[in-house]
């Protein structure tokens, strides 16, 4: 059997386990195993295919690897439901204290309270939208 195959073979090893254990570092060892197969369909060397083996897979692990990283880590890159209407902008309709109101929000009516207790915001005063309790916003 020539040696393409058995590149190809690893590549397939290669993919079932990381389809089994979510490792993306298998995927780059199957890339870099399809890589020394096509190596084996142009020269018998067996060195070469190694060296071209060990290359792209350690290339692929060096460059992935950061970018994968920095994305796991980083923020959303779309803020959706409650975590979007932080930081908005808001008009109250009926007095808000630290206990009670009523202020509209992104087109919505919502109840709400001020964020310090002694704080008080009288109707049609603009607030910014500081966190949401359940379906009540607190503002200030």
């Amino acid at each position: 059997m020539d040696f393409w195959v058995w590149w190809l073979i690893a590549a397939g090893g290669f993919a079932i386990v990381l389809v089994l254990t979510a490792m993306p570092e298998l995927g780059m060892l199957a890339a870099g195993a399809v890589a020394a197969a096509l190596t084996a369909g142009v020269t018998d060397s067996l060195i070469l295919q190694v060296v071209v083996f060990a290359l792209v897979s350690t290339a692929l692990i060096v460059v992935v690897q950061p970018i994968a990283r920095r994305s796991r880590t980083g923020p959303p890159a779309l803020s959706t439901g409650v975590d979007a209407l932080m930081g908005k902008t808001a008009i109250v309709l009926e007095r808000v204290d630290g206990t009670s109101g009523r202020i509209k929000l992104a087109g919505e009516e919502w109840s709400a309270r001020s964020l310090g207790e002694d704080d008080t915001y009288e109707a049609g005063t603009q607030v910014s939208v500081v966190e949401i309790d359940g379906a009540t916003a607190i503002v200030m």
